[in-house]
């Protein structure tokens, strides 16, 4: 199953309002990313830096490349814009990461 990580920075003092929103995911935006093939989406932060990390384990079928082109993802761009680092379109810059390391019991 492929995973899809990333980073995203956060505005400073912006901590307790990207929890909100997220705590208040609108359902159009959860059924679209359940579509899309994402199983499992988390996202941390560091305090310190602001940068918020990313990892979505998505569905072999997956078709989170789509997901730029829905009314509801670009309203949720336009949503978050004004607490974090975004393109002109409002969409987030994230940067890619590649994994390093993995840990998984019996592979070893």
């Amino acid at each position: 199953m492929p995973i899809h990580a990333f980073r995203m920075t956060l505005h400073p003092g912006q901590e307790a309002e990207y929890r909100r929103r997220h705590d208040a995911l609108w359902p159009e935006l959860a059924a679209a990313l359940g579509e899309a093939g994402i199983e499992d989406y988390r996202i941390f932060l560091d305090a310190e830096t602001q940068h918020l990390f990313a990892i979505m384990v998505l569905r072999e079928d997956h078709r989170v490349d789509a997901l730029p082109d829905l009314p509801v993802m670009r309203r949720w761009w336009d949503y978050m814009a004004d607490i974090m680092d975004t393109h002109e379109d409002n969409a987030p810059v994230s940067v890619p990461l590649d994994e390093v390391f993995a840990f998984r019991p019996g592979d070893q």
